[in-house]
């Protein structure tokens, strides 16, 4: 299973996108969106499990966090994430729901490591002279391989 991953599009929709994109099976954003039409163009791909970031607006009624079960494996999409130190409440939930990937938005920063057996993985719009990314996840039943893509 092919899963595309993305996060702060900031109500901005590349149209490299459209050429990324095909193949996949699903896709996980991490938040901050931007207004639904962003979900609506990613639709058109695949099912999208999205979350709200600290910039959307609680009218467009996004979730806050995810538990997505993909490929037979357990994801957590959630936007505000320390992968070296979780916050109280953050962890319980890895505690109780024991995902085996956290998706996350907000450092605008690539991120792929694997932290105490979870896969911490960010992509998205970067800053710091960095460019803006994608991701696609490649879930087999023996590894997860992540692919950046550079928009």
């Amino acid at each position: 299973m092919i899963i595309g991953v993305v996060s702060d599009t900031h109500n901005f929709f590349d149209p490299k996108l459209r050429h990324l994109l095909p193949g996949v099976q699903h896709i996980l954003h991490a938040g901050d969106i931007g207004q639904p039409h962003i979900i609506v163009e990613l639709e058109q791909f695949a099912p999208v499990a999205a979350v709200s970031g600290n910039i959307d607006d609680s009218a467009w009624h996004y979730h806050h966090t995810r538990i997505v079960e993909l490929a037979g494996r357990k994801f957590l999409v959630h936007h505000i994430v320390e992968p070296h130190a979780p916050g109280d409440q953050l962890q319980e939930l890895i505690t109780r729901e024991r995902p085996e990937v956290i998706v996350f938005g907000h450092t605008h920063k690539p991120f792929c490591e694997t932290i105490g057996g979870i896969l911490y993985f960010y992509a998205g719009k970067s800053r710091f002279n960095m460019p803006r990314s994608i991701a696609l996840l490649h879930c087999t039943p023996n590894e997860i391989r992540a692919e950046y893509k550079w928009l």
